[in-house]
């Protein structure tokens, strides 16, 4: 059922969208055993965007398909191995801003079974960027 006709949104705040968790397997790292070897990438992000006309409409068209925005954040990470975690976590923001009705995206990208020599939990890279 579409949404209420008496509801309106809060003048300048867009809704957002969040996928967390989503596990890659690749050969990122400075490390020539890294790019050899691989290792699981964990990407986290949050999109930006106005869902007033899908909501109105029920219409899968008028918002992003959170399933086709994992399989490409998935294949993104999975592709062309790089050094830092800034470059991956850069290419994460090009790909959810691809989208038309992606106003601004927050990504943040774990690298839990990085190269430390001390016992930590995980290491990551957060950056928030937006359409030019």
């Amino acid at each position: 059922m579409p949404a209420s006709s008496n509801l309106t949104r809060v003048p300048d705040e867009l809704d957002s969208l969040t996928l967390t968790g989503l596990t890659v397997q690749a050969n990122h790292g400075v490390y020539d055993h890294e790019r050899r070897d691989g290792q699981p990438f964990v990407i986290d992000l949050t999109v930006w965007l106005d869902t007033a006309a899908a909501a109105a409409s029920d219409d899968l068209d008028q918002t992003l398909n959170y399933g086709i925005l994992a399989k490409s954040v998935h294949d993104a990470v999975a592709a062309d191995p790089v050094d830092l975690l800034e470059t991956l976590a850069e290419r994460v923001a090009g790909v959810a801003l691809a989208s038309p009705i992606a106003e601004r995206v927050r990504v943040t990208v774990h690298k839990p079974e990085a190269p430390i020599t001390v016992p930590f939990t995980d290491v990551s890279i957060t950056i928030t960027r937006r359409r030019a």
